[in-house]
């Protein structure tokens, strides 16, 4: 009977009919869905962190602005993402506590430090920008609530990766020492951007079963090839240099080549030895008992409009 629910289940999604809460799933595709909706749920609530720390230093009243609208589009596409993953029966409160823990991950590239003013620059076109050649297809997923959700995400994202776009290009027509902010933190950002899409390939376990069941329509070295035959332009119209001394056209693949990732690295800030992992958690795990208050108000607030609501009704 398994064995038949599944070869239904993978009928559905080879005709490309999205998989619903209510039917029927393998439990191994709802864990991976749980694991992967909210470490991006996650990645955009940890994600705030680094670009607040610059709301209160943005050189105008323009960037702050910008800067905290981008910073409240992240708080929403985390609130929609857990909302997701809460339609795979895992309650959010539960999510938090595994994020809280460390058993849950979220995205390395949130424990690297925000230095310089170019740095929001640098997320919004290289970490935003990677986020969205990883998400847009997401936006074709196989899971109905996901794909949904990601189609907000990904406009919204899109504004992002233009908002830091502008600030590089801004930096790179000002002073001398403006341009060399923006190089700087082109050089800090470039690998931690590039190792985003993960392991590669032959190193990802889960991604041919994520493929086949359509949660992902690329694998991680197709999306990272595209992000840098995209980004490679872009850079030369800003007149910055992309810190890779292997990086060249090659004529023959119809690609860039580029150097190797250090993965050690990437494994050591995903395994929470990053500069700034153990301050990302104490400042996710210390906003959520500070705010207990307020959920504590707003259950108690809540229970009573519904006590008085029952009793209009029995009065009634």
């Amino acid at each position: 009977m398994e064995i038949k629910l599944e070869e239904i289940f993978q009928d559905k999604i080879d005709q490309e009919i999205k998989i619903e809460p209510r039917d029927w799933m393998p439990e191994k595709y709802r864990k991976t869905l749980l694991r992967q909706i909210s470490q991006h749920a996650h990645s955009e609530i940890v994600g705030m962190l680094p670009e607040g720390n610059w709301i209160t230093r943005a050189p105008n009243l323009r960037r702050k602005v910008a800067l905290l609208a981008k910073v409240q589009d992240e708080a929403g596409h985390g609130l929609y993402l857990y909302s997701a993953a809460e339609t795979l029966g895992m309650s959010r409160d539960e999510m938090l506590e595994e994020l809280h823990s460390g058993k849950a991950k979220y995205s390395s590239i949130f424990n690297y430090p925000t230095l310089t003013w170019a740095d929001m620059g640098a997320i919004g076109w290289l970490v935003d920008g990677a986020a969205i050649m990883n998400q847009v297809p997401l936006c074709r997923t196989s899971y109905g609530p996901y794909a949904r959700a990601m189609v907000r995400v990904c406009k919204e994202e899109s504004f992002h990766q233009r908002q830091g776009y502008e600030i590089m290009l801004t930096l790179t027509k000002g002073s001398e020492a403006q341009k060399a902010m923006a190089q700087d933190a082109l050089n800090r950002w470039w690998w931690p951007s590039i190792s985003m899409f993960g392991p590669n390939d032959d190193n990802s376990p889960n991604s041919a079963q994520s493929m086949k069941w359509k949660i992902k329509r690329f694998s991680n070295d197709e999306l990272r090839q595209k992000f840098v035959d995209v980004t490679v332009a872009q850079a030369e119209l800003l007149g910055l240099t992309i810190p890779d001394k292997d990086l060249k056209w090659n004529e023959e693949r119809g690609h860039y080549d580029f150097g190797a990732i250090n993965w050690d690295e990437f494994f050591q800030v995903v395994a929470g030895n990053g500069p700034c992992n153990k301050q990302r958690l104490k400042a996710r795990v210390d906003a959520w008992e500070n705010g207990a208050w307020v959920r504590e108000a707003a259950t108690a607030y809540a229970e009573k409009r519904e006590a008085k609501a029952n009793n209009q009704i029995e009065a009634a």
